[in-house]
């Protein structure tokens, strides 16, 4: 099988939110604890768990959910996640090239306090954190030949499904970017 190795910057268009979840339905976190952190605990980081959401979710909105037909998104989503790595596990969020360091709330990571209307009109008060734009992402894809996802088909889907979905929490209104950099090798 041929492999490729993809080289992706990824440009934030619309602030990002983060929603991390605390493992169990009851424990409610500070809005400061649902950011990802890398393990010096001040720089954001994104799990490539959430990319590889935005490429093979199928309960949730993906990219090829959103993008393809109905009839078939289901194998596209499978081939994702059977032929495709994403690394580093815990990607960097940098803004103008330098990583995002969360020291307190500034003009670039701030608190949303949105309320969502959830099933029969009861409100939902939330507080998110919300990384503001510029923002980038730098990391590999590498991706096995496979009969189910072309590399082609890879790219529109990162091309389009940013405009479309987005990354993060409350995807299509937020987290919404641009690929600067798709260099196969």
């Amino acid at each position: 099988m041929k492999s490729y190795q993809i080289t992706v910057q990824l440009e934030g268009i619309t602030p990002i939110l983060f929603d991390r979840y605390a493992g169990d339905n009851t424990t409610d976190l500070r809005p400061e604890d649902k950011m990802y952190f890398a393990k010096d605990g001040k720089s954001l980081v994104l799990p490539a768990l959430n990319i590889m959401s935005f490429l093979s979710a199928q309960n949730t909105m993906s990219a090829p959910k959103r993008l393809l037909d109905s009839r078939k998104y289901k194998i596209i989503t499978a081939g994702m996640l059977s032929y495709i790595t994403i690394s580093p596990w815990m990607i960097p969020f940098t803004a103008d090239g330098k990583p995002v360091i969360f020291d307190g709330w500034n003009e670039q990571i701030t608190l949303n306090s949105s309320v969502a209307r959830l099933e029969k009109g009861i409100p939902n008060p939330k507080s998110r954190p919300q990384l503001d734009t510029p923002w980038e992402l730098d990391f590999k894809i590498n991706m096995l030949e496979n009969q189910d996802v072309s590399i082609k088909l890879l790219e529109d889907i990162f091309h389009r499904g940013g405009i479309a979905i987005g990354l993060g929490t409350w995807r299509g209104l937020f987290g919404k970017f641009s690929v600067s950099k798709w260099i196969i090798e």
